[in-house]
């Protein structure tokens, strides 16, 4: 993944190509972060974290300017080689730890493969290393190394190392996540980034493909360097970008769906909340810069103290009647008894019936457990004047006209 061309408008371009992925990988480590730093006991979010802190360095010192500034910062030729193949190792382990973590969870078998993973990737890095300190490679290649050097002994198989460390990474990463995919019961969101994962991981393996006959060619004495000068980099920043998104897709996708949903819930409970202002004459604290969770839950407290003080009003023998009557309407049992609490709720706020007496002697209150649990419910059947007046009707009929209910 050593990349340049001594064009400078070339590079330039080609920099910016490397900055894409890697603003990418670091918006999805920023949304990370913070549950990585909360629960970092989790070996999931510990490979999650180190997935994306390595796959961001990955393209930082592939860059063909960092390149440049490493090799002249140690005063080694080309020593950003091992550098970059080391970081690159150590992203394809983290991606076999995190596929391990995921679908294993914390076990017995998951720590040894762990460290099994962790132990032959380490070694893949001490013998690059090795191999780098045993070649000859003075001439510095800031983009065309793997294939300028693809016949020079020990840099030939550094190259071929790490080349094969990380075909067979993406393809067992690829194979598992495509298989994850398949699996029943998967959040719609969670899909989304795991088939945007899958893609990622199958496109890196166009990367080793492209990389891997530019070497070959080179062992043949043919010249197909374009394959991993141009290819090769183009199919590594597509990748990076859609393992980042694959990660992001899930947060964010999860985070606007519950917030979506905080929005309609406050929404739907307008009927209700407009019904309970007639009652007290008040309305729930406005706060229009609040976040739309701290509304709801005002709107809700409101709503609820409104129906305690209401309650006093309520007609339970009413109640049971308009419940009989919207089940003779053909009304489901749970959309009943909330067409039957709005019925009793309107004749309550209407004002015309009495408060019970309170003391020793008074009559037992009504139960006023579904309304307080089920007001969403409640507040979707006042949308629906059309069926509350229609259950009223049946519930005001003489006892012997509504049909009886099993």
């Amino acid at each position: 993944m050593n990349l340049a061309l001594h064009s400078p408008g070339y590079l330039d371009g080609l920099s910016i190509s490397f900055w894409i992925p890697t603003a990418v990988l670091t918006a999805a480590l920023a949304i990370k972060l913070p549950s990585i730093i909360k629960m970092w006991r989790d070996p999931m979010l510990r490979a999650v974290g180190g997935l994306l802190l390595f796959a961001c360095a990955v393209f930082v010192f592939a860059s063909p300017r960092t390149i440049a500034w490493t090799n002249r910062v140690t005063g080694v030729p080309n020593i950003s080689a091992p550098w970059v193949y080391s970081l690159l190792t150590a992203l394809c382990a983290s991606w076999l730890l995190l596929i391990i973590a995921w679908r294993n969870g914390r076990s017995d078998r998951t720590r040894r493969v762990t460290r099994w993973v962790v132990s032959v990737y380490a070694g893949v890095v001490v013998t690059l290393w090795a191999l780098f300190a045993l070649a000859d490679v003075p001439e510095e290649r800031l983009r065309d190394l793997d294939t300028y050097y693809a016949n020079t002994p020990f840099m030939r198989e550094e190259i071929l190392l790490y080349l094969v460390a990380h075909t067979v990474a993406c393809s067992i990463t690829a194979r598992l996540i495509w298989n994850w995919i398949r699996t029943d019961g998967l959040d719609g969101w969670l899909r989304w980034g795991l088939g945007l994962l899958g893609v990622g991981y199958a496109t890196n393996l166009f990367f080793d493909a492209a990389k891997l006959t530019a070497v070959v060619a080179r062992w043949t004495g043919n010249d197909l360097d374009w394959l991993s000068t141009d290819v090769a980099p183009a199919g590594a920043c597509v990748s990076a970008t859609l393992v980042a998104v694959g990660f992001i897709v899930p947060h964010v996708g999860q985070y606007l769906h519950e917030r979506w949903n905080v929005r309609l819930r406050h929404r739907s409970l307008g009927p209700l909340y407009q019904l309970m202002r007639t009652v007290t004459g008040e309305r729930e604290p406005f706060a229009p810069h609040a976040p739309a969770e701290l509304r709801l839950i005002r709107r809700e407290t409101f709503i609820r103290d409104a129906l305690l003080q209401l309650s006093r009003r309520l007609d339970e023998d009413l109640r049971t009647r308009s419940y009989e009557a919207a089940l003779a309407l053909g009304h489901v049992p749970g959309r009943a008894r909330a067409l039957a609490a709005a019925v009793t709720l309107l004749d309550a706020a209407g004002g015309e019936r009495p408060p019970r007496p309170d003391g020793p002697d008074s009559p037992s209150g009504p139960d006023t457990a579904y309304l307080l649990r089920e007001i969403q419910a409640v507040s979707q059947a006042l949308r629906h004047p059309d069926e509350i007046m229609a259950v009223r009707a049946h519930a005001a009929a003489p006892a012997e006209s509504v049909p009886a209910h099993d």
